[in-house]
């Protein structure tokens, strides 16, 4: 796609590579400020650590942010066994480890086929989730863990695409709402040694790749390069 200012005052969808490390909202803030552009929005937050598909929606194109967030979404997830934190991931305070971990493939695929199709998932506590109007990572950071009933979502397929002794990295293609945080919990605790999540990168939203999305350095510098109408700057 090309990038045009004037596409994006009328209302347009435009897809980001995260960088690590930014929060969903700190791309929104960027852009918006680069823009100009009062109504921005995302469809589907990625935690600070994770990379990859950003749908940003601009102007009228906010409206078409529900339908965006139901989308079937792809990860590529690296898990590491052996270790357990309280958020799940590499971010997260480490609550048990153990050494010399092995993890027999065979054990692994066979462990995965549970998870395939449609599952119940309890959410993670560092989540966004609400819960009596209090999201539950506010919860989290106080030191309270609140009864989260699980939910269900679909997992359409797991893939292996390489193993090492105490570490996997998989392609992940899921619905809405799936934590791969909490897949990770759930496989390790299957296996018994524990699991993390320690890299994280979405390459899809429903027809959206991450090989057609624009760095944000990209995005502000083209955007320079044009200017918008007087006719979009009054219907901003």
């Amino acid at each position: 796609m090309t990038l045009s200012i004037e596409k994006l005052f009328q209302g347009d969808i435009v897809p980001i590579d995260k960088p690590v490390d930014w929060t969903s909202f700190d791309v929104v803030n960027k852009l918006r400020f680069a823009t100009k552009i009062k109504k921005v929005g995302h469809a589907g937050t990625l935690d600070p650590f994770a990379t990859g598909l950003l749908l940003v929606c601009f102007a009228k194109a906010t409206k078409q942010v529900e339908t965006l967030v139901n989308l079937p979404k792809e990860y590529i997830a690296r898990f590491k066994f052996g270790i357990d934190t309280d958020s799940h991931d590499i971010k997260g305070k480490i609550l048990a480890q153990k050494n010399n971990v092995l993890i027999d493939e065979q054990m692994l695929r066979s462990v995965l086929l549970n998870y395939i199709g449609e599952i119940q998932q309890i959410p993670p506590m560092f989540s966004a989730l609400k819960i009596g109007g209090k999201k539950l990572y506010e919860y989290a950071r106080a030191g309270q863990d609140v009864r989260r009933e699980p939910r269900t979502v679909v997992v359409s397929s797991i893939n292996i695409i390489e193993m090492k002794k105490d570490e996997c990295l998989m392609k992940i293609n899921c619905s809405k709402g799936t934590y791969i945080r909490s897949l990770a919990r759930d496989i390790g605790k299957d296996l018994g040694t524990g699991a993390i999540l320690t890299e994280l990168r979405r390459t899809k939203i429903g027809d959206y790749h991450v090989d057609d999305a624009f760095t944000i350095d990209y995005f502000i510098q083209n955007i320079k390069e044009t200017k918008p109408s007087n006719e979009c700057l009054s219907g901003n």
